[in-house]
């Protein structure tokens, strides 16, 4: 190893005074593109194999110490460590004895930061695509065309359960999950918590709302005040509507279920992100004999509430749900286009799979990253 800095005294030479000649030819350095200008690299002609330590300097006569080795055959290294803008000089030395001899010196070579990264040009396409049918699809829902989005059982079902806690003059609870609103899951559900709570206005139904997490604590309340009144009944919401019980998981759940049992809520939402207390809670309100609707993305979770709920979102249905029940033009519109990149991206791996069954890569290469 070379590890001292070694003065190029006669940098054209490219042997050692009558040596055996070097394994490299060709020596050149160059800003490496579509970098973020950190990195210099260097590629060279393999006319043999060992290793070699690459030496820089910022000066052609100046003292040159090794930034790093490269195995000769590899043709090519990326020096990483420079500074954007400086023009750096490179050389390739190798160690045959007691002798050291180094290529001619090449460059100078500086970094620099560039716009675009040539070898994602497919995700830029793609993220093109996705903004130009989003704004498509707004734009056409905004004009009053009916967009179609699948029913999803478990949304439809809403209305009935409110319906049937109305008529039976019990109570509703409805469970946000026990994530902060760091969680996208939990701004899902405030948003489903906001058409509840409408529908328990115009019916005159009580709905209770426990949480485990003071952020979401206080967004529930906003949400609940906000629901009362667009639906024109400031007057029937009640601060206890919505309460804080602990932050403990365990303790929270026991709460909850403690109310269940008790209340015997007619029905129960349990929509968010849940844990190990999923299934106490669903098997609980179950057992209480309240309709159950319950969402989660959580993939560990969602056979808990499969089997206890009476309806389930499963996944992405929780995220759709603020667009399907508020008919939003914004919010269908990008549903829509994101349903429809699915399906374009569906049909690119059908076609990719065919041409892989006839040995062709293209499709492979369309899509890969540098």
């Amino acid at each position: 190893m070379l590890a001292i800095m070694i003065p190029l005294m006669a940098p054209h030479l490219a042997y050692a005074q009558g040596s055996t000649p070097l394994p490299v030819a060709g020596l050149e350095v160059f800003d490496t593109p579509s970098d973020d200008g950190t990195s210099v690299t260097l590629r060279w002609e393999a006319t043999g194999a060992g290793p070699a330590e690459v030496m820089r300097a910022t000066s052609r006569a100046g003292e040159y110490e090794m930034v790093g080795e490269a195995d000769v055959s590899d043709g090519t290294f990326r020096d990483s460590g420079v500074e954007a803008g400086v023009g750096y000089y490179y050389a390739l030395a190798f160690t045959v004895g007691d002798e050291t001899m180094m290529t001619e010196v090449a460059g100078p070579a500086a970094a620099i930061s560039n716009w675009f990264r040539h070898g994602r040009k497919n995700t830029m396409v793609a993220t093109i695509v996705m903004f130009a049918l989003v704004v498509a699809y707004v734009t056409v829902a905004r004009r009053g065309k009916e967009l179609y989005v699948r029913k999803i059982a478990g949304l439809n079902a809403i209305d009935e359960a409110v319906g049937r806690a109305t008529e039976m003059g019990k109570k509703i609870f409805y469970i946000p999950g026990i994530m902060s609103l760091s969680e996208i899951q939990t701004i899902a559900s405030l948003s489903i918590l906001k058409y509840v709570s409408k529908m328990t206005a115009i019916y005159g139904t009580s709905i209770e709302v426990p949480n485990k997490d003071p952020l979401v604590f206080s967004a529930a309340r906003e949400t609940v005040r906000q629901a009362y009144m667009e639906a024109g009944k400031p007057d029937q919401f009640k601060e206890e509507m919505v309460t804080y019980l602990t932050y403990d998981q365990f303790a929270y759940a026991a709460s909850v279920t403690a109310k269940m049992v008790r209340e015997k809520p007619a029905t129960n939402f349990m929509i968010g992100s849940f844990f190990a207390e999923s299934l106490i809670l669903a098997e609980t309100g179950q057992a209480a004999g309240a309709i159950q609707i319950a969402g989660t993305a959580d993939v560990t979770q969602l056979p808990f509430f499969v089997t206890t709920c009476d309806y389930t979102l499963l996944g992405e249905e929780l995220y759709a749900a603020s667009a399907y029940l508020s008919r939003e033009p914004v919010l269908l519109g990008s549903i829509k286009a994101q349903d429809l990149a699915k399906a374009i991206l569906m049909i690119i791996m059908a076609t990719g799979i065919v041409f892989l069954a006839f040995k062709s890569e293209l499709i492979v290469r369309l899509l890969e990253t540098h």
